[in-house]
Parts: structure tokens; sequence; C-alpha cells
């Protein structure tokens, strides 16, 4: 085990945590996982990578909030993972201030430990919806940032603070901003799991907010590669710079719907939630990705249509022991 080299990720427990921690294992690096602490020590998703991938990933419980937890975790790293963030757009209308801590101050704190310990790389998790409603498409890194909801508004908040570290103290950090990212182990708040839990429990008639809203998905594996070439890359070719991740597709959520009950072969009705929907100036209508600049940098490009990863999606939900990990009946906020 030591004598792999050691990286770190933070929100290594979530849905593109343990994709990228599995990953990582399987590239050759020994990883530091924080998770965050909780009385039940559960370890989240990484409960679910095999033996012979944990016996290489040492899990710390701790904090992004916490700077002494941060020191502890990217201690010895070569490459800082940061990937820890409240996520859910519904949850920060109703808690904005926990979202400043975690996307904000979290980072804050992982770039002061990256740079008072000297670590050789860090990678920065950015979101889409920094971008807004789109005003030019497909939407380069140079589009403007419009925040339309407390998460993006967090999240854009950590992005600047580490275009500043590289600008005031060379901080070593490239921010990798991905589109809709899905696949197995997604959280039940995203659009997909949504339409493909309540089909795979039997529903059918399924509760949605907007349909007209368009977004550009990725499949995990792809969106996990984009972190993996960031990570690696030549230092001249990524420090300091901003590349988005995506297929440069759109399809409407109405569409979605349509593809994946085909897909399952199900015959749904769909019935619009108003509790479901954002408010009329918070929702970003249109996302569609242009990855020139990474795949430039770095040679990546995404291996995987979306109706391929749709079905390995539908195939995880219709798992029986999966699926009875997720509440279907409710809105997952």
């Amino acid at each position: 085990m030591t004598d792999r080299p050691l990286v770190a990720v933070t929100g290594a427990e979530g849905f593109i945590g343990s994709h990228l921690t599995e990953a990582l294992v399987a590239d050759g690096h020994r990883v530091r996982a924080m998770v965050q602490y909780n009385s039940f020590s559960s370890f989240g998703w990484l409960e679910d990578l095999p033996p012979e991938v944990m016996e290489h990933v040492e899990v710390v419980l701790g904090d992004v909030r916490d700077p002494g937890s941060v020191q502890g975790l990217v201690t010895g790293a070569e490459t800082v993972y940061h990937l820890a963030a409240l996520i859910a757009i519904p949850y920060s209308y109703r808690a904005p201030h926990s979202y400043v801590e975690t996307n904000v101050t979290g980072t804050l704190n992982v770039l002061e430990a990256v740079r008072h310990l000297g670590v050789p790389r860090l990678v920065h998790t950015s979101t889409s919806e920094t971008y807004g409603t789109a005003q030019t498409v497909p939407i380069t890194e140079d589009h403007p940032i419009n925040t339309q909801s407390p998460y993006a508004a967090s999240k854009a908040g950590g992005d600047r603070l580490a275009d500043s570290y590289h600008a005031s103290f060379g901080l070593p950090v490239v921010t990798l901003r991905p589109f809709n990212t899905f696949g197995p182990r997604q959280s039940m708040r995203a659009v997909i799991p949504t339409v493909i839990g309540q089909i795979a429990a039997g529903q059918q008639v399924i509760t949605l907010g907007d349909l007209r809203p368009t977004r550009d998905f990725s499949y995990v594996a792809d969106t996990v590669a984009a972190f993996r070439a960031v990570g690696t890359a030549p230092a001249d070719a990524v420090l300091g710079r901003t590349f988005n991740s995506g297929t440069g597709e759109e399809i409407s959520v109405g569409d979605l719907v349509g593809l994946i009950a085909k897909i399952m072969d199900a015959d749904v009705e769909v019935r619009p939630d108003p509790a479901r929907v954002r408010p009329a100036d918070s929702e970003v209508m249109r996302l569609v990705c242009d990855s020139s600049r990474l795949r430039a940098a770095t040679g990546w490009a995404p291996a995987h249509t979306l109706e391929e990863g749709l079905r390995r999606t539908v195939a995880f939900f219709r798992a029986p022991e999966n699926l009875a990990r997720y509440k279907t009946g409710i809105y997952n906020v």
C-alpha cells in the first residue's frame, strides 16, 4: 500500500467522489478519502467498493469546514481532488448559510492547506450552474458568470478564491467545471435518478418540475476521466486555468423522460409538481458545453453516449438492493 503515490479526495463518499476514488486506485494510487464526519460511521458509497479497492483507500472522517481536518487530509499528498460540496439547488433556497460555509469557507480551508503544505497540485471542482442560462451556445469558459441560485453563487465564490490563490500565491490549482453528470450511485435529488427511480419502483405516474430546461448530460465515467486528465496533465498545460467538461449535446427534461421510458419499456404519465419547480428567475433554462479547451490541453473526450450511460444507470437502479437505498416516493430536496 505504501509504495503507491498518495492522492487525497474530499467528498469521496459521494456520487462522483466514490467513482473517482475507485478510478484513482485503478490508476495505481493510494487514496486518502475524506468522508464527512457522522455518528453512524458511514463511509457513504465507499462502502460499496470492493475490498481489493478499499485496501488502497484510507478513509478519514472529517469536515472541510474545519481547517485542522483538511490539513491532516492533504499532508503528504501529491494531488488533492476537492469535490466536497453541498450540491442540491432546492435546499440552497432553504439553507444558504450552510452553502457558504461548505462551498466557500470549505474551499478556502483546502486552498490554505495546499498552500502552506506545498502540495504540488489541487484540482478544484466547479459547476456549470455558475454560468446560469446560456447567453451564447455552446458555453465556453469565457461565458459570463451568472449565478441564479444560492448554490451557484457559493460555487462561484469558491471558484473565485481558487483563481485568486493562483494569482496571489502561485497556488498550483486547476478548476474543472463539469456539466450535468449522471450514473450509478447518484442522489435522487437529480433528475435522471428521479425518473429512473420512480419507474423502477413501479410508478406509472411520475412527478417532476419544469420539463422545458435543456441540459448537457455526461456519464460519470467520462467526468471522472476529466478529473484524472487535469490531475495528471503537464503543469504548464492546466495550472491556473478553468476547464469545462461535457458532451456538447443537449436534451430537454421532457425528451429525456421519453428516452428513459423507452429504455425501460415503460408507459408513464408525467405530472407537474409545483414543489419541484424553481423560482422563475432562478431556473437555468439552457446549458450546453464547449469542452474544446479541455480536449486541446489534455486529449480528453467523452467515451459514452447518453443512451449507453442511461442503460447502465437503469441497470443499477433496477437491482433491488440498490433501489432499496432510495426514497422514490417523496420529493428529495
